[in-house]
């Protein structure tokens, strides 16, 4: 169930989706790509980092005076690389928390979709290891007041054999060695962030690791901008023998350092850890009730991999055939993995509504959605129609048609609709035309249902919405939830369309349309 304050932030974000729509486009909006932009930022920062490493070392009067030396003398292009570091880094954590806070409004990190939002726990807290490290390096005012803080932090652990403090005693007490062990930690924090960003993907199909090139072209060009405009600040060359009265705080990387002077660091921790718990947890705060996963018929599957292929959450695999039919595969159902999406029955070549001989049963099913309810539920719905312009519409649950209405069919993705059962509503005369409500273009909450329904309905990805369709009876829109008006507006102007549209001329009896589907069916089985 959707609260109201998950509800509210979601319509919000949809709203300003909406404005980010007219400026860069449904397919170049930047907030439906914060997971690639996250992934782009780190490469910024990994190929600037290691430019810079060329100039630095890692002496302790010569770690500041390397800084400044690239940041003046050779400005445009040792200079630049650092400014582009440090904002890469910043635009990296706040692309992070935004990416976090939509899931979190969208409802994507309970139940089953669990493995990316505690996976994604760790990179939060390894993004911040790596800049704070990375402020060390710098050895500027900064530097010395991080060291100082994080030293004395790390010392209330208990866990050192000697106090790390110790270190930044007097300028006699720090050595060389010291930055040559920040900048293997400055190295080998970010190798690991890297290995657990590929964790995160790992339950994901086609996940978005690349922005499209525009974006990342505008992105590139706007942190290069502000670069030149805005160097990066260095403040003056730390000095261990004076306590820095005043520092400029990075609020998106040292946010909590100004806290950490005024609270005790046993509160420190453990407000650290409950963070962490509480974050972690927060999938099963509270629990998602989920439907029954998807079960395969093998009577009904040749094995054919539409349904792996189109699965969002790599929930469905090939396995060698059990059952001795003359196939190679079968599909496998994860159940831990699968949402219940049922993207897989839209995708599979056997649903077809139009089958009367025996059950209907596909080769994958929803056993809570099935795809015989689903026919029933369309006869029932369209059932309640009346008058010229009937519009029965398949709607999806997060979409702007999530409300039940007249005609209105609602499903957990437009994607679990097979094209045949479009087919199925105008040759039965069930509606005058059917439209197609799901997500707004920019992003499906199931990540490809969308996608895959406009690719099927233009032919390029199977099964194909036939081409006996006339294609000025279907309708889609793709809305998000804050655009209601706009649904209803574009509903009201097809439904009007379709009153003065001569009735629809039935171009198959029943008996040959099911004989059409069986010969199909059979047809791609043989071609496996």
């Amino acid at each position: 169930m959707i609260t109201p304050a998950r509800s509210a932030l979601r319509r919000g974000f949809d709203r300003i989706e909406r404005g980010l729509d007219s400026v860069f486009g449904w397919d170049w909006n930047p907030l439906a790509h914060l997971g690639a932009l996250g992934w782009f930022l780190f490469w910024i920062v990994a190929v600037t980092g290691a430019y810079l490493f060329i100039f630095f070392d890692t002496g302790v009067t010569a770690a500041y005076a390397s800084v400044a030396w690239l940041s003046t003398d050779h400005w445009w292009h040792a200079g630049i690389a650092r400014s582009l570091h440090r904002y890469a880094s910043d635009l990296m954590v706040l692309v992070m928390f935004t990416h976090l806070t939509r899931e979190w409004a969208m409802d994507r990190y309970r139940g089953r979709r669990w493995f990316s939002w505690v996976t994604g726990v760790p990179v939060i807290w390894f993004v911040y290891l790596s800049g704070i490290t990375g402020y060390w390096l710098v050895w500027d005012t900064l530097a010395q007041y991080v060291a100082l803080t994080t030293s004395e932090l790390l010392d209330a652990l208990g866990i050192f054999a000697e106090p790390i403090a110790r270190n930044f005693l007097s300028p006699q007490t720090l050595s060389s060695r010291f930055f040559t062990l920040m900048v293997f930690l400055h190295i080998a924090i970010p190798l690991l962030l890297l290995l657990l960003m590929w964790v995160h993907i790992q339950r994901i199909t086609e996940a978005r690791t690349q922005p499209p090139l525009g974006l990342a072209a505008i992105t590139l060009g706007a942190l290069t901008v502000g670069a030149f405009l805005m160097p990066a600040p260095l403040g003056d060359a730390a000095d261990l023998n004076v306590v820095p009265a005043r520092v400029g705080i990075d609020w998106l990387i040292l946010p909590l350092y100004p806290v950490i002077e005024s609270v005790p660091a046993g509160a420190m921790w453990a407000g650290v850890v409950i963070f962490t718990v509480v974050l972690a947890g927060t999938p099963w705060l509270p629990p998602r009730r989920e439907g029954s996963a998807a079960a395969v018929f093998l009577d009904h599957c040749n094995g054919c991999a539409r349904c792996v292929d189109d699965c969002p959450y790599a929930a469905i695999t090939l396995v060698p055939r059990s059952d001795g039919a003359p196939f190679s595969h079968e599909v496998k159902v994860n159940a831990a993995r699968c949402v219940a999406c049922g993207i897989c029955m839209g995708a599979c070549p056997s649903s077809t509504p139009f089958r009367r001989s025996g059950d209907l049963t596909t080769g994958i099913d929803l056993p809570d959605r099935s795809l015989a309810a689903l026919r029933a539920e369309v006869i029932v719905a369209a059932a309640r129609l009346g008058g010229r312009g009937r519009v029965l519409t398949l709607a999806c649950a997060h979409c702007a048609a999530a409300d039940p209405a007249p005609g209105r069919v609602i499903l957990p993705c437009v994607a679990m609709a097979p094209p045949s059962l479009v087919d199925f509503i105008i040759s039965r005369d069930l509606a005058d035309g059917v439209a197609v409500a799901g997500c707004a273009e920019r992003e499906c909450l199931n990540r490809l249902g969308g996608r895959w329904t406009r690719l099927r309905f233009a032919r390029s990805r199977d099964p194909y919405l036939r081409a006996r369709v006339p294609r000025d009876r279907v309708l889609a829109v793709w809305t998000g939830p804050s655009e209601s008006a706009r649904l209803e507006a574009r509903l009201a102007d097809f439904a009007r369309y379709l009153a003065v549209l001569p009735p629809y001329a039935l171009r198959r009896s029943l008996a040959e349309d099911e004989a059409a589907e069986a010969d199909g069916v059979h047809r791609r089985s043989a071609a496996q």
